[in-house]
Formats: structure tokens, C-alpha cells, sequence
């Protein structure tokens, strides 16, 4: 959760600068995607553990 947070806020402070689309921008929405997924996966996987 503490990478999930520093790169939303690292995204942020990179589009408000250099814009949304900036090369650097893209390629820190495009890591935190891959986290949020990675988040999405584990909390699924832990429901269905609770749920047996």
C-alpha cells in the first residue's frame, strides 16, 4: 500500500509539471496499474481463502 501511495502521488507531481501524457507520467500510471492489479489479485485470493 505504501508504493501504491508514493506512486499515485509521484504520478500527480509528474503530470502537473510535464503533463499527463509525458513519457515519465505514462510510465509511472502504467507501474502503478500493474501494483493496483497486483493488489486487486491478492485481495481476491484472500476472499476466497476467508470464504472456505
Amino acid at each position: 500500500m505504501n508504493r501504491i501511495e508514493f506512486l499515485r502521488n509521484k504520478m500527480t507531481e509528474i503530470a502537473m509539471d510535464k503533463g499527463f501524457t509525458s513519457p515519465e507520467a505514462i510510465k509511472t500510471s502504467q507501474e502503478l496499474d500493474k501494483l493496483l492489479n497486483l493488489y486487486e489479485s491478492m485481495k481476491q485470493t484472500n476472499s476466497q481463502k476467508e470464504v472456505r
